[in-house]
């Protein structure tokens, strides 16, 4: 089971970060998590949000480019190493991260990521008894420490 990630693609220029921020404002869309990967021309403004087709749909009638990704959301404990130890599983498996990021939500770390092999994630994950963060958990409960966008 994967989640929507949404992926903005914006001009490394003062003023176009604060468009995606005001666009999503304005529809009363939660942000849980973001990150930014740059170069010195583009950015691209990863977003994990509660209505991320929602949002994808808003972001596109707002003239940005913006695209809907599945990605993987596991659970792991908010303790030193939790995250080490769950990435050892994939890794011991042969698995790449084409990117990852993490954050606590709910009490709880989460991992985010893609992956260059997505049908052996999933089974790494179920063999491992990972639990997977459902779309509608992130919809249904604010985040425990919630962004004020």
């Amino acid at each position: 089971m994967t989640i929507h990630q949404l992926s903005v693609f914006l001009e490394n220029k003062s003023g176009t970060l604060i468009q995606v921020f005001k666009v999503l404002k304005r529809a009363h869309i939660q942000i849980i998590a973001t990150t930014i990967a740059d170069t010195t021309e583009y950015g691209i403004f990863r977003i994990i949000c509660s209505e991320p087709v929602r949002a994808h749909n808003e972001l596109h009638n707002a003239g940005l480019a913006v695209t809907l990704t599945d990605v993987f959301a596991i659970e792991i404990d908010d303790t030193p190493g939790s995250g080490c130890d769950a990435i050892e599983i994939f890794s011991s498996a042969g698995i790449g991260f084409k990117y990852l990021y993490s954050l606590v939500y709910k009490g709880k770390g989460l991992l985010i990521f893609r992956t260059d092999n997505p049908d052996a994630a999933k089974k790494i994950i179920n063999d491992n008894n990972l639990k997977w963060i459902r779309e509608d958990e992130l919809r249904d409960t604010p985040p425990l420490y919630p962004l004020a966008w």
